[in-house]
Order: structure tokens, then C-alpha cells, then sequence
């Protein structure tokens, strides 16, 4: 599953350390996301789309195989 946090963060100029601390979870987490190495939960997916002001699908996007 490909998806956009790291330009979202870059639109809204946050860093990793305050996405992290607004969903709650660890700065490696979400590098792992940025990286394509962890897929998140459905709650942190929703958390993160919340804090973009975004849907799901318009920050992760689900790709043939996935």
C-alpha cells in the first residue's frame, strides 16, 4: 500500500515527530509508513486522515496485489 503522508506533511509543514504526536504513536512509525514498510491500523489510518483533513483513499492508496 503506497501512500501520501510525506507530502501532506509538507503541505501542512509538519514533521514526523509532530504527525507522530498527534496520532499518537512513535516518529518510527511513521517513517516506517513513509517508506512503505508498515501498513497501518484502520484507526491510525483514520487518525492520520483526520489530522490532513482528508478521506482514507485520498492518503493510501491500495495497490494491485494489496
Amino acid at each position: 500500500m503506497k501512500n501520501n503522508i510525506k507530502v501532506e506533511r509538507a503541505i501542512k509543514n509538519i514533521t514526523q515527530e509532530e504527525l507522530a504526536n498527534q496520532v499518537s504513536v512513535s516518529r518510527q512509525t511513521i517513517n516506517a509508513m513513509e517508506a512503505n514498510k508498515y501498513v497501518p491500523s484502520t484507526v491510525l489510518a483514520l487518525k492520520i486522515a483526520k489530522v490532513f483533513d482528508k478521506k482514507v483513499e485520498d492518503i493510501f492508496i491500495l495497490e494491485k496485489g494489496d
